[in-house]
């Protein structure tokens, strides 16, 4: 990992778990079901989509005292829906992050119920932004809800759903990754820039390096489905080839994946020459996320 990125996740990552364990001490609710939501927000994330959405924001010459409420938001919304991919009715995913998956600790029950109070919890956040304007505000409700929803994330994974077993067309896939992976991915970028105030002209180049991230991101975990090993990844290698998925590798090949990624890792690198820097925080986030090994 390059020195400047480590440097940032150093930085910014103790102030995301503390902001994330204020909000879970704050919230009056049942002990199991706080217990069941922080050992999942404490299992061990990379955290890459806050920090993506604190990098843009730096990366744009701005700053904004609301920025890690807006970035534990999405956190609390990738984590439930990470507890609801491991339910034995979706994924039945026995690992996460190297641990016992939700269910497998708490039942599925409890584990249904965390998931919905984080997905609540994230909107909640939202509502207390203190020095962002209530258009903006709304603005990031609106582009957050449509990421994480139909529109986005659960649309993303019916059609996942309806994908298996099936052998899709390239185009088919993309759509599913485009939605399931790279909608939340892409909120990051558009809410910092929403944050920092930056120009149509600007959203736009921003939105197609989150489009084009979004898919490198999905590509490189199915290379690493076949590629690494269980321990590496911490949750359960050769999942998609077990569910008979059609992936990036299954379709292409390993080779023809791996060129795919690098296509997408180049096109987003390009979308962020407006930012007029060599080594751009999302820039470093673009390498990181294709050179990965877990």
């Amino acid at each position: 990992m390059h020195k400047q990125l480590q440097q940032f996740i150093s930085e910014k990552l103790p102030a995301i778990d503390d902001k994330l364990q204020d909000l879970l001490a704050t919230a009056n609710v049942p002990e199991t079901l706080k217990d069941a939501m922080t050992y999942s927000l404490n299992a061990g994330g990379k955290r890459i989509r806050p920090l993506l959405v604190l990098a843009a924001i730096e990366d744009l010459g701005s700053e904004s005292e609301d920025a890690l409420t807006v970035a534990c938001a999405v956190e609390l919304i990738h984590t439930y829906s990470l507890i609801h991919d491991d339910l034995p009715c979706m994924d039945d995913d026995d690992y996460r992050r190297g641990k016992l998956t939700n269910h497998k600790v708490f039942g599925e029950a409890v584990a249904v119920l965390a998931g919905d109070a984080m997905q609540a919890l994230a909107f909640e956040c939202l509502t207390t932004l203190q020095n962002t304007s209530a258009k903006d505000a709304l603005h990031i409700i609106q582009t957050l809800s449509k990421a994480a929803g139909a529109q986005g994330m659960v649309g993303g994974q019916i059609l996942d759903i309806e994908g298996e077993t099936k052998r899709l067309s390239l185009l088919e896939l993309e759509n599913v990754h485009v939605n399931k992976t790279g909608a939340l991915l892409s909120f990051c970028i558009e809410a910092g820039g929403i944050l920092a105030g930056v120009s149509q002209e600007k959203t736009t180049d921003l939105k197609a390096f989150a489009w084009n991230i979004g898919l490198a991101f999905q590509i490189k975990d199915d290379i690493l489905d076949i590629t690494s090993t269980t321990e590496e990844l911490g949750k359960t290698a050769g999942s998609d080839t077990m569910s008979d998925k059609s992936t990036y590798p299954s379709l292409l090949g390993l080779e023809g994946a791996k060129q795919r990624l690098a296509e997408h890792h180049r096109l987003a690198k390009e979308s962020l020459m407006f930012l007029e820097t060599e080594q751009s925080l999302l820039g470093l986030f673009a390498d990181y996320i294709v050179e990965r090994t877990s």
